[in-house]
């Protein structure tokens, strides 16, 4: 009886440790879609490489989530219409998976998350990379960059992309809750 005390009592000790870094899930959340992005963007430069097609990170317009697309060069400054829209087919789907080369709309695992604020090329909610693998504006210009805001509950990370080589900086953003404005952490 007394081992048995001993037992139940080591593992609510462990328990009252463990419960406060397990409910900060969002943190692992934002952390994971900011890896993701990254992987995307190396994913759509690649892709582009390989095929020597144009291919386009496209963000939507709800903020959850982004796609990648195959786009035509007479069709960079086309809108995004996801009922024409020639989606890239997710590699690691595997057979039959038919799952999109996604980001946070199409991951359950990131249902906290929120794209807060989405700017390349001055507004625009889209990168698209040309066949060298390079950044371009919707008139085929070398990209000027941009970023986007993912949020969680508990972190706010800024994902800084660099102008033509589309090089991805993360920057973990400070929230100030009383006035719901952020700063870098350095």
């Amino acid at each position: 009886m007394v081992e048995l005390l001993v037992v139940v009592s080591i593992i609510a000790m462990s328990a009252l440790f463990a419960i406060p870094y397990l409910s900060g899930r969002g943190d692992f959340d934002a952390q994971a879609a900011a890896r993701q992005f990254i992987a995307d963007v190396a994913f759509a430069q690649g892709d582009a490489i390989a095929r020597q097609e144009f291919r386009r990170i496209e963000f939507l317009a709800d903020g959850s989530g982004w796609c990648i697309v195959r786009v035509a060069p007479d069709e960079l400054d086309e809108a995004f219409d996801p009922e024409t829209a020639e989606f890239v087919a997710d590699p690691l789907a595997g057979a039959g998976g038919g799952g999109l080369r996604a980001g946070v709309g199409a991951r359950s695992a990131y249902a906290s998350l929120l794209i807060e604020e989405v700017s390349f090329d001055g507004g625009s909610r889209r990168i698209t990379f040309d066949p060298l693998g390079g950044a371009v504006d919707d008139d085929g210009q070398p990209s000027a960059g941009g970023s986007v805001v993912l949020r969680s509950a508990d972190r706010v990370f800024r994902l800084d992309v660099s102008p033509l080589t589309a090089k991805v900086r993360v920057v973990e953003v400070a929230i100030d809750d009383a006035a719901g404005e952020g700063a870098e952490i350095e």
